[in-house]
C-alpha cells in the first residue's frame, strides 16, 4: 500500500488497511511511504490562478503513481481531491469508499465563527478557492498563505502567527482534532473541492486485485465525487482556477452545486436522477460559463 508520509496520510491509509481486512482477513499488507514532489516544496505553492496554466494536480500523487506502474507497490491510498483528471495511463480509481465530511471548518484562536472575526484579523489557508470564498465571506480580512500539515498550520495558529485557519473537517476528524473546530461551513455556500473527503483506492488497470478492492466502493459517493470532478473538467479545473463542486445523493437524486471565480464567486445549483451526473456537470459548468462576464464554459 503506497501512500505520502504525514500523519493524516497515514491515517487514511490505516482505514482502507481496516476495511481490507474486513473484507479478507488473510490478507497481508504492507505499507510503503512515498514522498511526493509536494512535500518536498518549502514555500507556499503558487497560487490557482487562470494566468498560471500549469497545473499543481499531482503534485502529491505523481510519485505514487509511477511506483504503481514499476510494480513496487500493489495499490495506493490517496485524498481523491489530490487526484489529477483525467487518470494516469494504465491506473485506475478501483474504489472510492464512503465519503467523509466534505465541508470546510473555521478553527480560531479566540473560538470564533468567520462572520465574526475581528476586523482585518489574518486567517491562513493554502487553498485559493478557500481564498475567495473567505474574500467573499468578509472583505476585510487578510489571507495569509499557509503551508505544512495539519499539526504544522495548528502550532501557527497557536503561535499567534494567524488568528485563524480554514481547512477540511475530514482530515480533522481521521487525526482525531474535531474537537478544535470552531465553525462548519455549509457546502452550499463555502462549496469544497471536487472529492473533498473522499478516499481513493488506486490500482494498475491490469491487476487482479481491483477485483477484491471494488468491494470497499461505496455507489453514492463515487456517483457524487465523479460529478464533482467532470465539473471541474468542464470548466477548466485543472488549469489552477479556483473551482469548487459538491454534490450529494438523495432519495435517488443527485444535486451538484459548482462554484468558479472570475472577479467574484459565481454559484450554480442542479439536480437530476442519481445517474444522470455527467450531464448535471455539463449543464452546471454551462450555467456558470453564462455567468461570467465574456466568457462561456468549454
Amino acid at each position: 500500500m503506497g501512500t505520502r508520509g504525514s500523519a493524516l496520510a497515514r491515517a487514511q491509509t490505516a482505514i482502507i488497511a481496516e476495511a481490507l481486512r474486513a473484507l479478507d482477513p488473510t490478507m497481508v499488507l504492507e505499507v510503503v511511504v512515498i514522498t511526493t514532489s509536494g512535500d518536498r516544496i518549502a514555500g507556499p505553492i503558487p497560487r490557482e490562478t487562470p494566468s498560471a496554466p500549469e497545473s499543481v494536480k499531482g503534485l502529491f500523487t505523481k510519485e505514487i503513481e509511477e511506483a504503481l506502474l514499476r510494480r513496487e507497490i500493489d495499490l495506493a491510498v490517496h485524498s481523491l481531491k489530490d487526484l489529477p483528471t483525467p487518470a494516469t495511463p494504465g491506473l485506475v480509481i478501483t474504489a472510492v469508499p464512503a465519503r467523509g465530511d466534505p465541508r470546510d471548518v473555521v478553527i480560531s484562536r479566540e473560538g470564533g465563527v468567520l462572520r465574526g472575526l475581528p476586523l482585518g484579523a489574518r486567517v491562513g489557508t493554502g487553498s485559493a478557492r478557500r481564498d475567495v470564498l473567505i474574500r467573499e465571506a468578509r472583505p476585510d480580512l487578510m489571507v495569509q498563505p499557509i503551508r505544512g500539515n495539519v499539526d504544522t498550520r495548528l502550532r501557527k495558529l497557536a503561535a499567534g502567527e494567524v488568528d485563524a485557519l480554514v481547512l477540511a473537517a475530514a482530515g480533522l476528524i481521521r487525526l482525531g482534532r474535531e474537537a478544535e473546530i470552531t465553525e462548519w461551513l455549509p457546502p452550499e455556500e463555502f462549496v469544497p473541492a471536487p472529492g473533498q473527503g473522499a478516499l481513493a483506492v488506486q490500482v494498475r488497470a491490469d491487476d487482479e486485485i481491483a477485483r477484491t478492492l471494488a468491494g470497499l466502493d461505496d455507489a453514492p459517493t463515487r456517483r457524487a465525487v465523479e460529478a464533482e470532478r467532470l465539473f471541474a473538467d468542464h470548466v477548466g479545473g485543472g488549469c489552477r482556477m479556483p473551482v469548487g463542486a459538491y454534490a450529494e445523493q438523495r432519495d435517488g437524486r443527485l444535486t451538484l452545486t459548482g462554484m468558479v471565480h472570475e472577479g467574484r464567486p459565481i454559484r450554480v445549483t442542479v439536480s437530476g436522477e442519481a445517474e444522470e451526473g455527467s450531464r448535471l456537470a455539463a449543464e452546471a459548468a454551462k450555467a456558470v460559463g453564462m455567468g461570467r462576464t465574456g466568457s462561456t464554459a468549454p
